[in-house]
């Protein structure tokens, strides 16, 4: 039964979904608790491969107990020396919702030492849950993206990964992951990125459209809302909520740096103090050269090499040394770093001189 209040509600939230702000949706900003992908793990067995699979004690090991449960004995000691077959790992993400029936696609990947599952089919695996439930049933033809090929000389050649592959809708749903949806009179947002100042202006957003007390900001990434009890009131209720546009608080003062590929990413928000920065730098050339040393006319002896070692030193060029202005911005910085022709692993040494001088206004994160 719908009530008067919910309608209200309804009507109130399709109003306000209509209206277009420069801002973000919340749908945008985070999602419902509860409402996530649950992640399936399974062993099986892969066939029908050409020549190129497992020489493993477990993969011979797997498809004895296969052939055993199908009623044909393997005698003791005895080994099948199958090349065409392999252990692997399935591993795939089950939806939120997603109900017994529907079909979801599996990733598959060798275990063993089998050169490529090109060709190869998964013959029936259950895949489990943290509990140990089995949530889905995976069999089908694998679709592998890379090749591997080898002459008898002993040449090789490999392109992508041919040892795991993937089966587009390979796996059948079995088992409903309860999410606790439907529970409770209230649903909470979770924010991606945890930012006060976003909470408070979702909160206050809903509060303004719904009337206060609708909802309250639990800590800096979840947002409590009150939501109608019934099921099919709910979703309307939350299709339109999460379409609410609102003011995304700043990100915090950053620069990431990778030390392994030198990437540097300062973000929008960076700031530095007045500073005076001189970064310079020596060449060093070092060139060995070899010399043949004749003896003399009446000294008898050989000819003999004879190492040489010239040692250059020169200072880089001018322009090395700038200066900072008081609350110089993201562009500015670039700016400045580019005018002195500054490499990655120049910028790298600027900055971390710079926030060990109390200049940089922003967190300095190496990864």
């Amino acid at each position: 039964m719908i009530t008067r209040n919910t309608l209200v509600i309804l009507v109130a939230l399709m109003a306000w979904s209509s209206i277009s702000f420069a801002s973000s949706r919340i749908k945008d900003l985070a999602n419902v608790a509860g409402v996530r992908d649950n992640q399936l793990v399974g062993y099986g067995l892969v066939v029908g491969l050409s020549g190129s699979g497992d020489k493993t004690p477990f993969a011979e090991q797997s498809l004895i107990s296969m052939l055993n449960k199908f009623g044909i004995n393997v005698p003791p000691g005895v080994k099948t020396n199958s090349k065409n077959i392999a252990a692997v790992a399935i591993h795939a993400d089950l939806p939120a919702f997603a109900k017994p029936g529907q079909k979801i696609d599996v990733t598959v990947s060798s275990l063993g030492n089998a050169k490529s599952l090109q060709g190869g089919t998964l013959l029936m695996t259950p895949l489990k849950g943290v509990d140990n439930q089995v949530y889905a049933i995976a069999q089908g033809s694998l679709v592998v993206g890379g090749l591997d090929a080898s002459g008898r000389d002993g040449s090789r050649i490999t392109v992508n990964v041919p040892s795991v592959g993937r089966i587009p809708n390979g796996a059948n749903v079995e088992r409903e992951v309860n999410t606790g949806f439907d529970l409770g009179t209230t649903v909470t947002f979770n924010l991606h990125r945890a930012d006060f100042t976003t909470a408070s202006n979702m909160a206050k957003t809903i509060n303004d459209l719904l009337g206060e007390g609708t909802a309250r900001a639990l800590d800096a990434e979840s947002v409590e809302v009150m939501a109608p009890r019934i099921p099919d009131q709910r979703v309307s209720f939350l299709s339109v909520l999460e379409n609410i546009e609102l003011q995304e608080g700043e990100s915090a003062a950053r620069i990431i740096v990778n030390s392994r590929t030198g990437t540097v990413v300062i973000g929008q928000t960076v700031r530095v103090s007045p500073a005076a920065v001189t970064h310079g730098g020596l060449v060093v050339r070092i060139e060995e050269r070899e010399e043949i040393v004749q003896p003399g006319a009446f000294a008898g002896g050989q000819a003999m090499a004879q190492q040489n070692v010239d040692i250059d030193i020169e200072e880089l060029g001018d322009r090395r040394m700038f200066k900072f202005d008081s609350g110089i911005t993201l562009d500015s910085l670039v700016e400045a770093v580019n005018k002195v022709g500054a490499a990655p692993s120049d910028l790298v040494a600027i900055l971390e001189a710079l926030k060990q001088a109390g200049a940089l206004k922003a967190e300095l994160m190496i990864i």
